[in-house]
């Protein structure tokens, strides 16, 4: 095969056809909700708008691919939402009375380790934790997935320790909403929707079982 023949071959075999959209629906959904509640109203105008930009930037920056070997539970999910809401409309609340009050916030930032281990996942908490006001997410290291969260005022998240646990928490919801049993057990976690049930360490499947 000639030079210009190989040269033929591998752009043929590596063209992949132009799609659009460029993200998933879901992806879509998503940054529409993110830019929906930054703004704090939902109205017609904010969601369409919402799309409309996400629809523009994952055109003109197209995310690389990630995998996703999830699984979706409906009842996690519905307590992922119902905690979110919750811990944002409570977060705000307490900002609120701060400032009112004129006090002065006595801010830290933690250093939380996740420990799921997909880059899916680790977005999904970074993005949800600087959502809820008072806490901000200032930088990750991805290869070791770690977390490192400016919190507003430390006595207000009940102490580092309160407030490192929250983030823990955070995560294993969002894991028990859509990890894949697999995933679930890497993370040390037993399969399931329900919070709280850790596998032993160090944990081994009986023989003969597969993880």
């Amino acid at each position: 095969m000639t030079e210009s023949n190989a040269r033929i071959s591998i752009r043929r075999a590596t063209y992949r056809p132009g799609r659009f959209p460029y993200a998933t629906g879901g992806m879509l959904i998503w940054l529409t909700i993110v830019w929906t509640l930054l703004w704090g109203e939902v109205s017609t105008g904010n969601v369409v708008a919402g799309f409309l930009l996400a629809l523009l930037l994952t055109t003109l920056t197209p995310l690389p691919a990630a995998t996703f070997d999830g699984r979706f539970r409906p009842l996690a999910l519905l307590r992922l939402v119902a905690v979110f809401i919750y811990e944002i409309v409570k977060a705000s609340t307490e900002i609120a009375v701060y400032a009112i009050m004129g006090r002065h916030p006595k801010g830290a930032v933690i250093r939380v380790q996740s420990r799921g281990h997909s880059d899916v996942f680790l977005t999904m908490l970074a993005g949800m934790t600087s959502l809820v006001p008072g806490s901000v997410v200032v930088d990750v290291h991805a290869a070791s997935g770690t977390l490192y969260i400016h919190v507003f005022d430390i006595e207000m998240a009940g102490g580092l320790e309160a407030a490192h646990q929250a983030v823990l928490d955070q995560e294993e919801r969002i894991l028990r909403a859509f990890a894949s049993h697999d995933q679930l057990i890497d993370a040390g976690f037993v399969p399931g929707w329900r919070m709280g049930e850790r596998l032993p360490v160090p944990y081994a499947p009986p023989a003969g079982e597969e993880s």
